[in-house]
């Protein structure tokens, strides 16, 4: 119907040969396609091929409503808006109708007056799948009338009787008739309320109160929830639970190199005319690898979780700190360096909940996951046996100023001084011999000696010191 004009009646419709389907065998019939054509059902999550995304296609095969469990940060909300994409692109729907009624078989009073009255010229509108998506974030005040329906006491006032249908003002799942309705952090809604959801996902039909009427409908109810040991503010009542046809479990990225890929994904375009960024692959292993040991931490809650967030969020902060001591020392190329990695701060401590009886320990402990961030991808990026001539240089006396206050060009010049750390570097600059790209790698390899005790450092206002331990 996309390369003609589509039907504008009733008539028209049955004439060109289009049949109505309930929405779970339309949501089945395009993940068929993608399946056996190779695709996957949500292309714009990573990390999830070998584990949630094969549970997600066996519910929509079975057709069946869904529950994701998990903690922040995992996609959960991202999966649900993507699953419109399984919607088909339009579907007719009675002309006029607040609930998406079907032409072939109208629920609302409205829609089915019309059509008894107009018959084939009853006319047409066509809906994209867009407006068949429906959302509400749970929250404590959350109301019967707003997901199921209420009186509209304007309509009442227009001269209809309180007994009359077409006095409703229906909710948002009513309204989500022939789509998919989503109901984030389901668990913050009142049981009360919860109770209202019973007969949309058994039955499949809502009931306002004072009127006799069943208003079966076709919809899709997906949820997502934080695991009940998280949060007291709630929990999903069992009859509730028990009527969604799959749960499936969310999880963290399990590797860093995934977590790397996400954060590369997700992270906002960075530019500022005039200067080139370029980010080693080892500053955003070390950012991707402080959450890793953040999710391992007993000094982290780890019942609110450690989301990925945390991970994009310290990635533009790394290079918007890169970017501005760049401006500040006139620089064009700039690459993060181990320096930078104290702006993290700011980024780091509004997503993770510490959990520590001393005053002040907060800052103390994120700073010793940072620094361990840093030895774990310097011990598995650097060859420790290269360096040896390197610590025998600072024994000889070579003293090493690095921070925010040092260039890059400054930097770079210690290769010269010091000729042992050119082996090192090159594995690291990958042949880049930009002083930026040079000068980041110098400073992972100061701070890797210093934490493996190779080499001391002094630390005062950003400025570090690197010197021999003897």
């Amino acid at each position: 119907m996309s390369d003609s004009p589509r039907p504008s009646t009733l008539g028209e419709l049955r004439a060109s040969g289009w049949r109505s389907v309930p929405v779970k065998d339309e949501i089945r019939r395009n993940a068929v396609r993608r399946i056996a054509a190779g695709e996957q059902l949500i292309p714009s999550v990573i990390g999830y091929d070998e584990t949630v995304l094969p549970q997600l296609e066996n519910a929509v095969l079975a057709g069946h409503d869904i529950i994701f469990l998990g903690e922040r940060g995992q996609a959960k909300t991202r999966m649900i808006r993507t699953l419109v994409e399984l919607l088909d692109e339009w579907i007719p729907i009675v002309a006029g109708s607040e609930i998406n009624d079907d032409p072939e078989n109208p629920v609302s009073r409205y829609a089915r007056d019309l059509v008894a009255e107009h018959g084939d010229a009853t006319p047409v509108e066509w809906v994209h799948r867009d407006q068949r998506f429906g959302e509400k974030l749970a929250t404590p005040d959350t109301s019967v009338a707003d997901l199921i329906g209420e009186v509209d006491p304007i309509k009442v006032a227009e001269g209809r009787y309180l007994s009359d249908e077409l006095t409703i003002h229906y909710g948002l799942v009513p309204r989500t008739n022939r789509g998919i309705f989503a109901m984030n952090e389901l668990p913050d809604l009142a049981e009360r309320i919860q109770v209202g959801l019973l007969n949309v996902l058994e039955e499949r039909d809502v009931q306002v109160r004072g009127y006799k009427i069943r208003l079966p409908l076709d919809v899709v109810l997906v949820a997502s929830a934080n695991p009940e040991d998280y949060t007291n503010r709630g929990r999903i009542i069992t009859p509730l639970k028990d009527r969604f046809g799959s749960q499936i479990r969310t999880h963290y990225p399990l590797d860093v190199e995934t977590e790397v890929a996400i954060a590369a994904q997700e992270a906002r375009p960075f530019d500022v005319e005039g200067v080139r960024v370029a980010v080693p692959s080892y500053m955003t292993e070390i950012v991707a690898t402080l959450s890793h040991l953040a999710r391992d931490s007993a000094h982290i809650n780890q019942r609110s979780g450690v989301s990925v967030r945390l991970t994009v969020s310290n990635s533009e902060v790394l290079v918007a700190n890169a970017t501005r001591r760049a401006l500040r020392h006139g620089e064009r190329e700039v690459s993060p360096r181990v320096s930078d990695l104290d702006a993290l701060a700011a980024s780091t401590m509004g997503k993770v909940e510490i959990e520590t009886l001393d005053e002040g320990r907060d800052e103390q402990i994120a700073e010793h996951l940072l620094r361990s961030a840093v030895l774990t991808v310097f011990k598995r990026r650097v060859n420790p046996g290269q360096l040896r001539d390197v610590v025998v240089s600072f024994e000889d006396g070579a003293v090493v100023h690095t921070g925010e206050d040092v260039s890059s060009a400054d930097l770079a010049r210690l290769v010269e001084d010091v000729p042992a750390l050119r082996e090192s570097l090159a594995e690291l600059t990958g042949g880049d011999e930009s002083p930026a790209a040079v000068a980041s790698a110098v400073e992972l390899v100061l701070e890797g000696l210093h934490l493996s005790k190779r080499l001391n450092k002094d630390a005062v206002d950003g400025r570090a010191t690197y010197r021999s331990r003897s």
